[in-house]
């Protein structure tokens, strides 16, 4: 063996024990509550829903009265006063709605992102299953390739092999482990990103994982409903109907109610307290609140557009997300028909190499192909279980009475 094939082994065998030396076991149920728990995303996501229930607070208080007092020569010359402002039934029902149908968007978008979380975890955890299992593979073929060139090299000695059997070995060995040394680093790396999706330092692997690789849980059959982010359109359109009927209804103000009293009179004229009560009417003389109105009618027209394209988008996401699951499936019931064959190809190549019956490029193409088949197997069980989770996603529905 060369020495480059050394010393990619002794790095093969570094890469892969810093793997094993990891300190702590994880689930996927735990990589994904991490992930919720420290993620940056579901952090915005809870900002715009509190933002959501300040405003729904905010429409549905009352204003505050405003005491006022003044002095005139006039008698008599003290003045008090408290204004109470007044709220139309119809002004706060429709202030209230808006806020209302703005705090139902957040929600159903939270929703949304917290599923989008841990889905995004759970295909990390299935990448680096899948890096794992082909660092394994690609190791194991590897060793295969070193018994190999044992073969040839035993087989030159005793005069039934050539030099060019012996460097086509050398060669491939070579070549397999580099090959099982990237994937091994690939792995790790695959482990470093879930402790980063995690909130963990992702400078050293840590974790190692618990789980198994494999097609995912059965797909649950969608509820009829409408999905998390065509219901979070509909619920901005319903705000934007509210705010564009508010906006119509302040042509005439809420008034204010002016309750107090006036006392102090030098002359005696009026002797104790006078009481006075008023009322003050806001007049649209100068503007009819048109610019206001105009931009709820315009945000109303992009509500309407959005909830349109949202409806259009959700039905051929999730359309073509079941395509790509029956094609994932399908390529992975392929799959798994074909390892067998190619593991088994690989041992009756060396078993007849060994045996002097084939010649060492039918053992070179089967470990050719059973790496192959192995990976494309790996592959295809990762995109399936995704696949799977892109249209459990896609299909989530809303529950309007949680809100």
């Amino acid at each position: 063996m060369k020495p480059g094939v050394f010393a990619a082994a002794g790095a093969l065998l570094v890469a892969v024990a810093g793997t094993s030396g990891a300190q702590r076991a994880v689930t996927r149920a735990e990589v994904e509550a991490a992930a919720l728990a420290r993620g940056p995303r579901i952090a915005f996501a809870m900002a715009d829903s509190a933002a959501a229930l300040a405003g729904l607070s905010s429409a549905r208080q009352f204003e505050n009265p405003i005491f006022s007092m003044s002095y005139s020569k006039s008698v008599p010359q003290q003045h008090f006063a408290v204004n109470v402002p007044l709220d139309y039934p119809w002004l706060r029902r429709a202030r209230i709605g808006a806020a209302s149908a703005g705090l139902g968007a957040a929600r159903f978008r939270f929703d949304f992102e917290r599923a989008a979380i841990m889905l995004e975890a759970d295909t990390a955890y299935t990448r680096a299953l899948a890096e794992a299992k082909r660092a394994s593979y690609s190791r194991g073929i590897a060793r295969d390739a070193d018994s190999v060139l044992t073969l040839a090299r035993v087989r030159r000695a005793a005069g039934d092999g050539s030099e060019l059997d012996l460097q086509l070995a050398s060669v491939n060995l070579g070549q397999l482990a580099n090959v099982a040394l990237r994937d091994s680093v690939d792995a790790v790396s695959s482990i470093l990103a879930v402790q980063a999706l995690m909130g963990l330092p992702s400078d050293t692997p840590t974790l190692v994982l618990a789980d198994t690789l494999d097609s995912g849980r059965a797909l649950e059959v969608a509820e009829a409903g409408t999905q998390l982010l065509v219901a979070a359109a509909e619920e901005d359109m319903r705000q934007a109907d509210q705010a564009l009927t508010l906006e119509k209804r302040l042509l005439f103000g809420a008034p204010s109610l002016s309750i107090g009293w006036e006392q102090r009179d030098p002359t005696g004229a009026e002797l104790g307290t006078l009481p006075t009560v008023g009322i003050a009417l806001p007049l649209p003389l100068f503007n009819q609140n048109r610019g206001a109105i105009l931009l709820a009618q315009s945000q109303h027209d992009r509500a309407e557009a959005a909830l349109t394209l949202a409806r259009l988008e959700g039905a051929q996401q999730a359309s073509r997300a079941r395509r790509e699951l029956a094609l994932a499936r399908e390529r992975l019931a392929r799959s798994e028909r074909l390892v067998a064959s190619a593991n088994s190809v690989t041992q009756l190549s060396l078993l007849g190499f060994r045996e002097g019956a084939f010649p060492l490029s039918n053992v070179l193409e089967a470990q050719r192909l059973a790496r192959e088949t192995l990976s494309q197997y790996v592959d295809d069980v990762a995109a399936a279980r995704n696949a799977a989770g892109i249209v459990r996603l896609l299909t989530l529905t809303a529950h309007r009475n949680d809100k």
